[in-house]
């Protein structure tokens, strides 16, 4: 997968890093550490098909921002038990989506499988397994600090490649502010991601 921020991007912020090879080894380490922390893949990926566990009112898209439009639609399939009969959900019908949120509808003047039938199921609620495929991500850049953050953490990458604490040679001595890919960076990805409000990923089937 290519890194979240290239190399053009990374100069022009930093524009002492010279050694392209180098920078953009540091690009592609930095985008993997965010989108593992993350569970995230930012960039767009077309009509990916995920299952996700139901009996909840409210399913929750796991790779975000969902894109639904006539090229990438969104479908929604509700998983038989057993060999029994799968059940397509029509939005504005069976559900209703607010961004990644798919919310189970429960109107009654439509009673499907899941929304009261048979009398054993709760109504409203999803069914254990449902199968959703969407297209998600960022078809051009993705937001400023999410390109930021890449970018401080390739920084640190790009000057200690090796991810030393300290280097020293009887000339020579010199002490990094952190090691790079260590606890501390890993923590500050987090608590970053957090404050972002990005969501965690799920089991991909296609």
């Amino acid at each position: 997968m290519d890194p979240l921020v290239s190399y053009e991007q990374f100069v022009l912020c930093f524009p002492q890093a010279t050694n392209q090879l180098q920078a953009e080894r540091a690009l592609k380490t930095a985008s993997g550490l965010v989108r593992a922390v993350a569970k995230q893949t930012f960039t767009f990926v077309a009509q990916e098909a995920v299952i996700l566990r139901g009996n909840t009112r409210i399913l929750v898209l796991p790779q975000r921002p969902a894109v639904v439009d006539d090229d990438n639609p969104l479908t929604v399939v509700e998983l038989g038990d057993f060999g029994a009969i799968n059940f397509a959900a029509v939005e504005g019908r069976d559900f209703v989506r607010t961004g990644n949120e798919l919310e189970r509808g429960c109107p009654w003047w439509y009673t499907s499988r899941y929304q009261g039938w048979p009398h054993r199921d709760q109504p409203g609620l999803w069914a254990p397994r449902v199968q959703v495929t969407y297209s998600h991500g960022y078809r051009d850049d993705i937001p400023d600090e999410l390109a930021g953050l890449v970018m401080d953490v390739a920084k640190a990458l790009y000057d200690n490649p090796r991810g030393l604490r300290s280097f020293s040679t009887p000339e020579y001595s010199e002490t990094y502010a952190k090691e790079t890919l260590g606890a501390t960076t890993v923590e500050g990805v987090k608590a970053q991601l957090a404050v972002m409000g990005y969501r965690q990923g799920a089991f991909s089937i296609g």
